[in-house]
């Protein structure tokens, strides 16, 4: 087992501290400055145009999400145990700067997720009657390149459907456990039954699920933080200028008992920013490619709401409630931070609320593992199609080995599992970058194209590969009834 975690944990060190950092920063910059900076021009007319949806109570065909839906669907995979315990680890490990590249990730992550979100849109599928798409299909028919593509979809099934579901149930069993004083057994079977009535409804039980718990739980969790942050007002100005020299020169913080570099303090705002957001990941682009919307561009601008929504509002959150609150400590070493790290968040709303606070967390937290578990089993699940097929004895048993590492997850030890989980996802993030490289003209000119038709007053597109599966099918209708007609004559 030592063996294991020595590799598992080089193999990270690679991706995460090179690979990943220059790629997935790298990518986002690229498209940030090659898409005219859409965060500035793009980002609030899409939240108008996504609230006047929600009002008008958008509907769409069966096998296929609202824009609202996909956002959902989206945010409930994006905002996890990444952004509370996740964050708190950030700033524990390379202090109070750390957010500020936390949202300098976020910030080029919108430019990225726009870029995934329209490629699937653009190389989206028809399977069975129901839609599917993501980095895997943009691969396949905007790359042509199936090799790629199946090793895409084999890690993301892995780092998803299988550790990443370990994850996330460990999260919650030890905090429900903890909180509550339920047996971890008890927490499993409840959560079990959770998750797989939820599954067995389909894409319209996980949209529907989505759209109703996601905006409820980040409303809370959100409001919540303000709380702790108005109970402790007079911190709020030393907090915000402590992330910002924190930033620069984390030896200023503390008097240098800290005992961080930049380097370190970059390192984790970033890594953490970028996993807590999935931006260039290949995730998202999942639930976004099943949205029904006039032109992949709209959707395109829906994804940067999530990445605004994930970092900006619900990362931030935690990191002002550590700071405020006291329970992130500018006089210890970060070394001695980093192992009381996975309490931090608790402990600030501890301090603000007593124990209703670590009960609130420990609810928000669990409620946040759930959807993220739904989104990513989805995401797994169009990956699922990809590989082998989407016909239902497939997709159940699939659903079986997913509940199956939902249930081992709670049970085994959580730092293995965050190490293993990191490293999946790491890989998987590896040809999705690759391809938005390459695919980075096929963005420009959606975008292009979307501008256009505004001006013109018509807005349209036409999905190329979203009727394959037709096509196929009526092909072989014809080519029965050829030889039905060659044989009767």
């Amino acid at each position: 087992m030592d063996v294991v975690n020595t590799i598992v944990s080089f193999v990270n060190t690679i991706l995460w501290d090179y690979v990943l950092i220059f790629g997935l920063i790298g990518v986002g910059i690229y498209m940030t400055v090659r898409l005219k900076f859409p965060q500035f021009t793009r980002l609030f007319p899409a939240l108008k145009e996504m609230v006047a949806g929600i009002v008008n109570k958008e509907e769409v065909e069966e096998g296929k999400m609202t824009p609202f839906q996909a956002l959902s669907t989206a945010v409930a995979a994006q905002v996890g145990t990444g952004n509370i315990v996740g964050v708190a680890t950030a700033i524990a490990a390379g202090g109070p700067g750390a957010a500020f590249w936390m949202l300098i990730s976020a910030f080029f992550g919108m430019a990225t997720i726009f870029s995934e979100s329209v490629l699937a849109q653009k190389y989206r599928e028809t399977k069975d009657g129901e839609l599917v798409g993501g980095p895997a299909y943009y691969i396949k028919n905007g790359l042509k390149s199936k090799g790629l593509a199946v090793f895409f979809s084999i890690t993301a099934i892995i780092a998803l459907g299988i550790v990443g579901i370990m994850v996330q149930s460990n999260s919650v069993a030890g905090s429900v456990s903890q909180a509550f004083g339920v047996p971890v057994i008890a927490v499993t079977i409840g959560l079990a039954i959770v998750v797989a009535l939820i599954l067995m409804g389909g894409m319209g039980r996980i949209a529907s699920f989505a759209e109703t718990v996601v905006p409820i739980m980040a409303c809370a969790y959100i409001l919540g933080s303000l709380a702790i942050i108005v109970m402790n007002y007079a911190n709020f100005i030393p907090a915000v200028k402590s992330i910002f020299i924190g930033a620069f020169s984390p030896g200023a913080i503390g008097g240098g008992v800290l005992g961080i570099t930049v380097q370190q303090t970059v390192r984790f705002g970033l890594a953490r920013g970028l996993f807590s957001n999935e931006a260039g990941m290949g995730s998202t682009p999942h639930s976004h490619a099943v949205a029904d919307t006039k032109h992949p561009a709209e959707q395109g601008f829906t994804a940067m709401i999530g990445v605004f929504i994930s970092t900006f509002l619900i990362c931030t959150s935690t990191v002002m409630v550590n700071i405020a609150s006291g329970a992130y400590n500018i006089g210890i070493s970060a070394a001695e931070m980093t192992q009381g790290a996975t309490v931090m968040t608790q402990n600030g709303f501890a301090a603000g609320f007593g124990s209703f606070g670590g009960m609130f967390l420990s609810f928000c937290l669990s409620f946040f593992s759930l959807t993220t578990i739904v989104g990513w089993y989805f995401f797994a699940e169009s990956n699922v199609k990809m590989v082998l097929n989407a016909k239902p004895v497939t997709i159940n048993a699939f659903k079986g080995i997913v509940l199956t590492a939902l249930v081992i997850g709670t049970v085994i030890d959580p730092t293995f599992v965050w190490e293993l989980a990191d490293m999946f996802m790491g890989i998987m993030a590896v040809p999705n970058i690759i391809a938005l490289f390459l695919l980075s003209k096929e963005v420009k000119y959606i975008l292009d194209d979307y501008d256009s038709k505004i001006v013109a007053g018509k807005l349209h597109w036409t999905y190329e590969y979203q009727n394959i599966e037709e096509k196929k099918n009526n092909k072989k209708s014809v080519l029965r009834k050829g030889l039905s007609t060659t044989i009767i004559k």
